[in-house]
């Protein structure tokens, strides 16, 4: 019996054929995928080293190539039952190809600042299993999206990207809620380096706000355009450009807002430190070589977190 992170353990009758418990397999012992298993059952949602007997067999989890969505079909094998035609060679490695979900989780952890053994072992499970989860186009059990959401803060739907197509900021508001201005330095660690920001600009259609790849250098925002697009009305007049965040799930999040004169960066040498240092190319695609850089004279920002928690702090 070989099995790989993500495969279900299935016990059953071995007269009737009727499954009698059910799990995820989420932890590995041996790398060459035999037993014992860490193995989530889906009846209790408890997490137990396995031995598997007769009565057991592999659930294996095939992902069809290019999917990336989390469709999988399973492919039983039997308790002893070689995989192939008589090959007894361990289950080979799945292609290194994420999922939306992996994505998702990858990113939140990231975003709180958490590793993959932290969090595994917050949400009861193998940071192996994790590692297949992020890097792999896996479909994952409820039991173990709504552990990792909760560890990670989020909510179920977020992690599957139900949410995507909706505007943020659609939860309630917090009970107790606490609105306070953020420092000029709490403001400049929030734009970080690079991200994606809304321009404000003035056009001959009127007034347009319109998002934006940015980047920070040398305290100025730069972003790449074409000259004959809405963001290049920037140049030459004192725009409002924005950044913020919001946390869904704990109903909480901030802004920060820059004001000041743009321009176009006509100099070789500093076009070229821009595109040297560019975290990357603009998401909306094609050509768009013109640099505009707005030096700010003015940055503000502000945060909504609970009373509660601003109190504790």
């Amino acid at each position: 019996m070989r099995a790989q992170l993500g495969d279900q353990l299935v016990v059953e009758s071995p007269a009737t054929g009727i499954t009698r418990r059910d799990g995820e397999i989420v932890g590995l012992h041996h790398t060459d995928g035999t037993p014992p298993y860490d193995v989530r059952w889906s009846d209790t949602d408890e997490v137990t080293l396995v031995f598997p007997g007769p009565d057991a067999h592999i659930r294996h989890i095939e992902h069809r190539s290019g999917s990336g969505t989390g469709s999988s079909r399973p492919r039983t094998e039997r308790t002893g039952a070689p995989r192939g035609a008589g090959s007894g060679e361990p289950p080979p490695g799945r292609p290194h190809n994420a999922g939306d979900i992996g994505r998702r989780i990858a990113t939140e952890r990231t975003r709180r600042g958490l590793t993959r053994e932290e969090t595994a072992h917050r949400a009861g499970m193998a940071p192996e299993y994790l590692a297949y989860l992020e890097e792999q186009p896996a479909d994952p059990t409820l039991a173990s999206l709504v552990n990792l959401a909760d560890v990670l803060g989020t909510s179920l739907t977020a992690l599957r990207g139900g949410g995507v197509d909706l505007p943020p900021g659609r939860g309630q508001a917090l009970l107790h809620p606490r609105l306070r201005d953020l420092d000029p330095d709490e403001c400049r660690d929030l734009l970080s380096t690079h991200g994606v920001g809304r321009v404000a600009v003035s056009t001959p259609d009127g007034p347009a706000v319109v998002p934006v790849n940015y980047e920070v250098v040398d305290d100025s925002i730069a972003f790449r355009t074409a000259p004959e697009s809405v963001p290049a009305a920037a140049v030459g007049s004192e725009v409002a450009f924005e950044v913020d965040h919001v946390d869904e799930a704990m109903s909480q999040g901030w802004s920060v807002l820059v004001v000041g004169p743009a321009r176009v960066v006509t100099e070789p040498e500093e076009v070229r430190k821009l595109v040297d240092h560019a975290h990357t190319a603009p998401w909306s695609g094609g050509e768009r070589e013109m640099w505009v850089a707005a030096r700010p004279t003015r940055v503000t920002g502000r945060r909504i977190t609970s009373a509660e928690h601003s109190a504790e702090q």
